[in-house]
């Protein structure tokens, strides 16, 4: 999910998708291009994507991180962006296609669950103030987008069972946002602040035992109704590391972080 600032909105390909707008789409294996959007991708991988993957593929975050990702600096952005490390073959596919289809797709990623849509963060100069804008951009090939059923946003999030990961997406990006600020000083992103902002982010195995296994909750006052939320759901670990990259990087007032 891409930040969008309001005056770069007009120049943005796809067709804008509101509330209650539907769109053409339908995708299965009697068309030609079934799998062809799987080739040659540079696709983000969100917070939630890899503490899903992680788990469906039997891996510590630490293994995941090593086999599946390319971690990369983007221009005017001073946090990482994680992209899904391609296989090396000739078109390039992505690691988990097998001829029958997706091997992971219980768990796949959000960006694959939103095609042929994709979300961005629309942000004003208001402090907290943003909306998430929706665009209808199937690529020249696929066939999908001939096919008759028609879906709204909300439908084709319910069909591929993407509302939470929607959700969590857009929880990341505005944290994400957040970094089109240097917070890092003369230690940069490689000092220890980066490290822990990225390990809360991505990797959920090495954080719990930072939460768990630390000083931290001597160190933080965490309430217990919460703490106990953290160590039954790694959903809501990432919640809190999101809550916990805005207080410890910038200082953000956290309701349930007390020092």
């Amino acid at each position: 999910m891409k930040s969008i600032k309001p005056e770069t909105i007009d120049q943005l390909p796809g067709i804008p998708l509101k509330k209650g707008d539907t769109f053409n789409f339908r995708c299965h294996r009697g068309l030609p291009c079934f799998n062809q959007c799987c080739r040659n991708l540079n696709l983000f991988l969100y917070p939630y994507d890899v503490l899903r993957l992680r788990k469906h593929l039997d891996m510590d975050s630490d293994r995941f991180l090593e086999t599946h990702v390319d971690v990369v600096m983007r221009e005017g952005n001073y946090f990482p962006d994680v992209l899904l490390r391609m296989a090396d073959n000739e078109s390039k596919t992505c690691p988990f296609l097998s001829d029958a289809g997706c091997t992971v797709y219980p768990d796949r990623p959000d960006t694959c669950r939103t095609f042929p849509v994709e979300h961005g963060m629309l942000f004003s100069d208001r402090p907290g103030a943003h909306e998430i804008v929706s665009f209808y951009r199937p690529p020249d090939f696929c066939q999908g987008r001939h096919e008759r059923q028609k879906l709204t946003l909300a439908q084709w999030a319910d069909d591929q069972e993407a509302v939470t990961h929607n959700r969590m997406t857009a929880r990341w990006a505005s944290i994400k946002a957040l970094f089109q600020k240097d917070p890092w000083g003369p230690e940069g992103l490689n000092g220890a602040k980066g490290k822990m902002a990225f390990m809360a982010a991505y990797n959920i195995d090495r954080f719990r035992d930072f939460v768990f296994q630390s000083s931290f909750l001597k160190r933080y006052r965490v309430k217990k109704a919460r703490a106990q939320k953290l160590r039954a759901s790694d959903r809501e670990l990432l919640l809190f590391g999101f809550e916990w990259i805005r207080y410890f990087v910038w200082g953000i007032p956290s309701k349930d972080i007390r020092s």
